[in-house]
């Protein structure tokens, strides 16, 4: 019974020895003044919360006593500021949520004999600078653990870069191969007009003796003088020195205008050029257009503004549709050239209809500016390559009218008439002339006496003085009466 109350006694002293020695009874000892009890210890350990969110713990404890579990390592506590708490008023008791924790760098009460054998604490930096530092630190880890696993950025421009070489490599590509199907379209409506009226048995081939830009069978009937210019000469007829033809086609070759014509369309077209002798044309001045052509024609070409006008049509005859406008010196002239012939062909009602839709224009002139003053001049629009023969008959007109202008004659009176308005027309050609040599001759005269006014600003006082005394003597002496010297025996 003794053994068993001394065993209870021991028990009760270790007891109160373990109790004594735990941190808990540490902490809740008010012989510890400034320190409180942390009685959420064990509930934060249980819940396993994350070290940055547990308060930090005073190293002011006994050498034989575990660490807490509340206590941070070395490493996080330079990962992880303090918190900083301001002094707890000495009169006011310690109580658990109120109280704020004491600095653990402020140790105004240490005893170094009662605790010996703890390691010496340095003072730390203030809580501003530290926290600082932590947050430095925090992010400098948060980006070296961020840059491994980020991907590198690439460039914006790169894709669009290869966006605009791709573009600009497409539309070379493009480019290179609407220039040769272009100049192949071209070629084939050049030379389906060829075949059709150039060749053997055809209407030029019947007309002239000489086809073609040079001499012998072999030479070439075309001469190309761009992707979409084509040039066919014909010669060795009466009445006319030659034949010129040019076909103006559309660029198809180049793309820009190629888009250009889908938006604003644009005919393939030819003109005729004859070079009449000068004695196989008489005094005339004609053409015939569509309206809309007609008022340009007579606005810009010289011979039509002076000499001619736009025709009523006559009552009582078969005249040219509506379409199309006359411009004549005289109404004889265009009574005698519009002929029932032509108005059954080409520019009859119906006929015109049917073959006047590639009519541009013509026009006869013995005033025309330039080297050949006598010329017949003949605007067509080409078909494409396949229906070439639907302008013969506009084709036809060029050797018709050849030998109808070589041999047309004007009445006495219409001649006359025309003799008097071209020398009218001479006299202020030359009274032009004259004006404009006048306004040159005055224009130069104005132009030497401002650099002789410069020359002379420039002059020096008394080289002014002497050039002024210089013309008083020549003045001096022109005004002197002349004296005739006689020699007497």
């Amino acid at each position: 019974m003794v053994k068993l109350f001394s065993l209870c006694i021991s028990f009760f002293l270790l007891s109160l020895l373990f109790l004594s020695l735990s941190p808990s009874y540490v902490l809740a000892d008010p012989h510890f003044e400034g320190f409180e009890p942390e009685i959420d210890d064990l509930e934060d350990d249980d819940l396993s919360l994350p070290l940055t969110d547990l308060p930090l713990r005073s190293s002011l404890l006994t050498k034989s006593d575990p660490e807490p579990a509340g206590i941070s390592s070395p490493d996080r506590d330079s990962d992880v500021p303090d918190p900083v708490d301001e002094p707890l008023d000495p009169q006011s008791p310690p109580s658990v949520s109120d109280s704020p924790k004491p600095s653990p760098t402020s140790f105004s009460y240490w005893d170094e004999d009662e605790f010996e054998g703890l390691p010496i604490e340095q003072p730390q930096e203030p809580a501003q600078q530290s926290s600082k530092s932590a947050e430095d630190s925090a992010t400098t880890d948060q980006n070296s653990d961020s840059k491994p696993n980020s991907p590198i950025p690439k460039p914006a421009n790169v894709s669009k870069s290869y966006t605009v070489e791709i573009v600009c490599g497409s539309f070379l590509v493009i480019f290179v191969i609407n220039y040769f199907t272009g100049k192949r379209e071209n070629e084939n409506v050049a030379l389906s007009w060829a075949s059709k009226f150039a060749t053997k048995d055809s209407i030029f081939e019947r007309n002239f003796s000489l086809l073609g830009v040079g001499e012998g069978e072999d030479s070439p009937l075309l001469l190309k003088e761009g992707q979409n210019i084509f040039k066919f000469y014909a010669s060795g007829r009466r009445y006319c020195q030659g034949l010129l033809a040019t076909m103006e086609l559309k660029s198809r070759h180049d793309l820009i205008s190629r888009l250009y014509n889908m938006v604003v369309p644009c005919k393939d077209e030819i003109s005729f050029e004859v070079y009449m002798n000068d004695d196989a044309m008489d005094h005339i001045i004609f053409a015939v257009a569509r309206k809309k052509a007609a008022k340009g024609m007579q606005k810009d070409l010289n011979d039509l503004q002076r000499f001619a006008g736009i025709l009523a049509p006559p009552s009582g005859r078969k005249w040219v549709p509506e379409e199309l406008s006359v411009i004549s010196e005289s109404k004889e002239v265009a009574a005698d050239l519009i002929t029932e012939t032509v108005l059954d062909q080409v520019f009859g009602e119906k006929s015109f209809e049917k073959f006047g839709k590639y009519f541009i224009s013509m026009h006869f002139s013995d005033q025309h500016p330039g080297m050949h003053k006598k010329m017949l001049l003949f605007k067509f629009a080409l078909p494409d390559a396949n229906n070439m023969a639907d302008i013969s008959r506009l084709v036809a007109l060029v050797p018709y009218y050849i030998d109808a202008i070589g041999r047309y004659k004007l009445s006495s009176q219409a001649r006359s008439k025309a003799e008097a308005a071209r020398s009218k027309a001479a006299q202020e050609a030359y009274k032009e002339l004259q004006n404009a040599r006048q306004e040159a001759l005055q224009k130069r005269k104005a132009e030497k006496k401002k650099l002789m006014e410069e020359a002379e600003a420039k002059l020096g006082a008394e080289a002014l003085r002497r050039k002024e005394a210089k013309d008083r003597a020549k003045q001096m002496k022109k005004a002197m009466p002349k004296i005739k010297m006689s020699r007497t025996r």
